[in-house]
């Protein structure tokens, strides 16, 4: 048996299938596409589940794939055994309706015996307890000895999800040896101990289950297999777990470097060594895959598992931020398979240094807090965090639920997860209270849904802005109506129309339909139940029944307005790319005649000088007049003329192309303009964040910019005339008078404080005795904090013994100082003790050292009575 790599057993596995005439397709993203059941790619089969159910034709009815997969239903396990993981690959052959069980099980069988030379001695199959079809093969024509045969029942060899495709499997076993086993002498595959490791599945997808219990064969029969590339590598290379085989530990060795802790020693430094490794694997393919850490969902796991080996960095005496460094070394095992890993390389390590930076500052103030939570805990003799102070962990410091439960645990306790989740719950509920109860029309039943799916509408408004057609249905109120009267609202729809439906982030159309006797005025168009489109207006002349013949008029200034916005959103779309990277895709868009709103995945906010190279890249393509094409194509053409598909977005096989010259190809199905000439100009007017990951981009074209380039220039000739200068020297006077403005703010402070500084003789005959301490307290309006600390100071030397209690009311706020002499400190005076309770009376908080300490307030009404109270306080102080 050979000492094989992962990536050479990788390589191997593939090319064998592509000499049995399999396709070989590259690995999918961890990203489902257009599979809203699952959060995140976990198997081998997981993106090809169209083409087992027909729903999608496969590139051969043969595939082969090492898929890269995520599973994180074991997470808490990570770390603490040498056996969990969350990120792994996947090995398979499929067959959509082509070859079945003996050419799946003969070529599993000569590929591990002839092309990895495991000993067939070694080797152990199992099968379904029914399926005497593979098992007969297995023994009577691969030549498997029937001692080492184990028939297995349905919850070991059976594959099957509810109702549907289903069918038995067929599992091989490697036989570690004796050292491995239990004390059973009738130990073989099914038994818990270690003996045994399966490392390939055979599924042979051949009944569909019915709702009455029965499993009729299928007409097609499947093949899906599923070989953990991790787990054969720990064959090959006689390891006894995956963090010993040569890619896994090629990224521990680093760890160990970094942090001078050697792998194997220490039981609990090894717990946080396989932490940071598998989760940095997973972090690096889920980062080059397009997630982006948040709070929700495989957003959340992302942020989980950075946070989680963070964590467990620190645990290993790693201070400075790491984990970003530790990807040299994925991609130095992974990128020759997983190009993306070299093509994304600094967004990558970026995304995940800019997380660590946020998460060490969360770290630091939630462990603090959560110290001092099991400190009273063990004061009190409890086991158990309540739910309402994890909760406030989570909620309040952004401090992850799991990394309470994980650091409670390592030191011998508990969360209330029951009284964290009713935290959570009535969060929700106030949420909810907070947006009240508004009724959403999108709710309410479509009308149109029933009518008969022949009354449907055909859009021909890309080129033609006038278009006649027939009305087929008519909606007033929730009814559907035969004829309508002038004056009355209601929905209009055509067999053909020029009004663009809202979709795609683009306005509905306005306009008017037409008659020699009637004028419908169109104020929007939506899409409506059974391929409808619904003009949205009144009856402005005339009435209109079904079956009349009327002329849609879109109105081309807005339709115009409209256009240059949408194409300007293609050109942005390219020129983000091109600026911050390929990683830049749309996350949601606006298209109004009056602006442009444009949603993009980036991780941090885009800076003034990256806005302004896009915004010239966008107005170059502008100017350089680029023809805009528009192609209707199979879905696969589309893809290799390069043209950028929205994610998450479904598509036929026929779409639309849209082509500006060279530097745009998106597949969209809204208007647009001939020449991007026609835009005019483009200005962008604000970006800013609207999620975790997400940017915003507002901005205006055409008329829009000349309009907003105006209104400036009027603004800043009414500037010049303020100031008394010219525009060129506009700057300039900004400059010398916000200076002259700070000279003459500090000498107007500087006069008050000298003024109070006068004024401080006066105040010595206020002071009063306080059992047996002086007290002097006073109160001031209008000066900063130094000037208050100053004029505390000259009092306090003046008293020469005793405290000195003042205030400041500056902007409706309140600041107090407290100072005391060194011989009051002696009798139990605490400067910052006394300051705190008084702020409390004006609503503040604060505090300080003995001699010297301050607080703010909010409450102006209550100065007199918290300079009074400090008398109060002093009392309770001396000894």
């Amino acid at each position: 048996m050979q000492n094989l790599g992962a990536n050479e057993i990788r390589k191997k596995f593939l090319e064998f299938f592509e000499s049995k005439g399999h396709y070989v397709g590259k690995s999918a993203s961890l990203i489902p596409n257009n599979d809203k059941s699952l959060l995140l790619i976990n198997s081998g089969m997981a993106p090809l589940k169209n083409y087992f159910s027909g729903v999608e034709v496969p590139p051969s009815k043969r595939m082969s794939t090492c898929q890269k997969c995520i599973r994180t239903g074991d997470i808490e396990n990570v770390g603490k055994t040498a056996r969990h993981g969350t990120f792994f690959e996947m090995m398979g052959n499929f067959s959509f309706g082509d070859y079945f069980k003996t050419e799946a099980i003969t070529w599993a069988w000569e590929f591990i015996t002839q092309h990895l030379h495991i000993p067939e001695d070694k080797l152990w199959v199992t099968v379904y307890l029914d399926d005497d079809e593979a098992y007969d093969y297995w023994v009577k024509e691969i030549g498997v000895p029937e001692e080492r045969m184990v028939r297995l029942g349905k919850d070991d060899n059976f594959w099957e999800i509810g109702l549907g495709p289903c069918g038995p499997c067929s599992e091989i076993y490697f036989d570690r040896g004796e050292k491995f086993g239990c004390d059973n002498p009738d130990c073989k595959p099914g038994c818990d101990c270690d003996r045994y490791l399966e490392f390939w599945n055979l599924v042979f997808t051949q009944f569909d289950r019915q709702e009455d219990g029965t499993y009729p064969e299928l007409a097609n029969k499947n093949i899906d297999t599923g070989m953990g590339l991790e787990r054969m590598a720990c064959i090959m290379q006689d390891v006894d777990n995956i963090f010993e085989i040569d890619t896994i530990k090629y990224i521990i060795e680093e760890i160990e470097e970094s942090t001078n802790v050697k792998y194997g020693e220490d039981a609990k430094n090894d717990v946080s060594i396989r932490i940071i490794t598998d989760h940095m694997r997973a972090m690096s393919f889920l980062i080059a895959d397009g997630v982006l850490p948040s709070n929700e969902g495989r957003g959340y796991v992302l942020r989980r598992l950075l946070r989680r080996a963070a964590r467990h960095g620190k645990l290993l005496g790693i201070k400075e931020d790491f984990l970003y460094t530790l990807f040299d070394r994925v991609k130095k095992v992974s990128g020759e398979a997983y190009p993306e890993l070299v093509e994304k390389e600094s967004y990558v390590k970026k995304v995940i240094k800019i997380e660590e930076e946020k998460f060490n500052e969360t770290l630091d103030q939630g462990v603090e807090i959560l110290n001092s939570y099991i400190a009273e805990l063990k004061e009190n003799n409890e086991k158990v965090l309540s739910g309402q102070k994890s909760f406030k962990l989570y909620d309040t410091y952004g401090f992850p639920m799991d990394l309470t439960q994980e650091i409670l645990e390592e030191q011998g306790y508990e969360i209330d997860e029951d009284g964290f989740q009713e935290e959570m719950e009535a969060q929700r509920q106030r949420a909810r209270a907070d947006r009240g109860a508004m009724e959403d029309e999108g709710w309410k039943e479509d009308p149109l849904s029933t009518l008969d799916e022949s009354i449907a509408s055909t859009f021909d408004g890309y080129k033609n802005l006038n278009v006649c057609g027939n009305v087929t249905a008519i909606v007033k109120g929730d009814e559907v109506v035969n004829t309508i009267c002038e004056g009355e609202k209601a929905v209009v729809v055509l067999n053909e129309t020029a009004f663009y439906a809202e979709g795609g982030g683009q306005a509905g159309d306005i306009g008017t339909l037409e008659n020699e006797e009637t004028i419908f005025e169109v104020v929007d168009t939506k899409k409506g139940a059974n391929n409808t489109i619904k003009h949205i207006g009144f009856v402005k002349k005339g009435k209109i029944s079904v079956n009349d013949k009327l002329e849609s008029k879109v109105d081309k200034e807005i339709r115009m307005a409209s256009a240059r916005n949408h194409t300007a959103t293609h050109l942005l779309h390219e020129a983000l790319k091109e600026v911050l990277g390929d990683h830049v895709n749309q996350a949601g868009s606006l298209v109004t005649p009056e602006r442009l709103r444009f949603d993009v995945t980036h991780f941090e906010p885009i800076s003034k000088e990256e806005l302004k190279l896009v915004e010239e890249k966008v107005n170059t393509a502008i100017l350089d007049a680029l023809d805009i094409n528009s192609e209707i194509m199979n879905i696969k053409d589309a893809k290799e003329k390069g043209a950028m598909a929205l994610f998450g977005e479904k598509y036929g096989n026929e779409v639309r192309v849209v082509s500006m010259g060279d530097y745009s190809v998106e597949l969209c199905g809204g208007t647009h303009l001939n020449n991007t000439s026609q835009v005019g100009l483009f200005k962008i007017l604000s970006e800013g964040g609207v999620a975790a990951g997400v940017r915003r981009i507002e901005a205006i074209t055409g008329k829009a910019v000349y309009e907003y380039l105006t209104n400036r220039d009027t603004v800043i000739n009414d500037i010049c005339v303020a100031l008394k200068t010219k525009e060129d020297n506009l700057v300039q006077r900004a400059h010398t008078l916000v200076e002259e403005n700070k000279s003459l703010t500090k000498e107007l402070q500087d006069a008050k404080t000298k003024l109070n500084l006068q004024s401080v003789d006066a105040l010595l005959d206020s002071k009063v005795d306080v059992s047996g301490v002086s007290l002097l307290c006073a109160k001031f309006e209008g000066i900063d904090m130094n000037s208050l600390k100053e004029t505390a100071d000259s009092l306090r030397d003046k008293v020469g013994s005793g405290v000195v209690v003042l205030s400041n009311v500056v902007d409706n706020k309140v600041n107090f100082v407290v100072t005391a002499t060194n011989d009051v400190i002696e009798k139990g005076i605490h400067s910052g003790n006394i300051v705190r309770e008084v702020a409390k009376i004006a609503n503040g908080k604060g505090g300080g050292r003995p001699n010297m300490a301050q607080a703010g307030a909010t409450d102006i009404s209550k100065v007199d009575e918290a300079l009074s109270y400090a008398s109060e306080v002093i009392k309770s102080q001396i000894k």
